[in-house]
């Protein structure tokens, strides 16, 4: 499903117009960004959280030059799905 298509749906289920339902995804979207960016969780019950996940500095190899190399300490952003939506998934 893509961006379109939620926007289509949404529009769909609650008689919005499709320009007004893209711009509160797109907000909605740029909001989540934001927060993660200032290293801020963002919680929707029901749902799940947008989190940060520290990744430690490692040592990698380069196979086609046969060499070692450092990836640095960073931070990533990462999706954990809500138990009540893990479980209507499964059924």
């Amino acid at each position: 499903m893509t961006k379109a298509d939620i926007v289509n749906e949404v529009a769909k289920a609650t008689g919005i117009e499709k320009t007004t339902v893209q711009t509160v995804l797109e907000a909605s979207m740029d909001s989540i960004k934001d927060s993660l960016a200032k290293g801020q969780p963002v919680y929707l019950r029901g749902f799940g959280s947008f989190i940060i996940k520290h990744r430690a500095e490692k040592a990698a190899r380069n196979i086609t030059r046969n060499t070692t190399m450092t990836i640095p300490a960073h931070d990533i952003p990462a999706f954990k799905p809500a138990k009540v939506f893990v479980a209507s998934v499964k059924k």
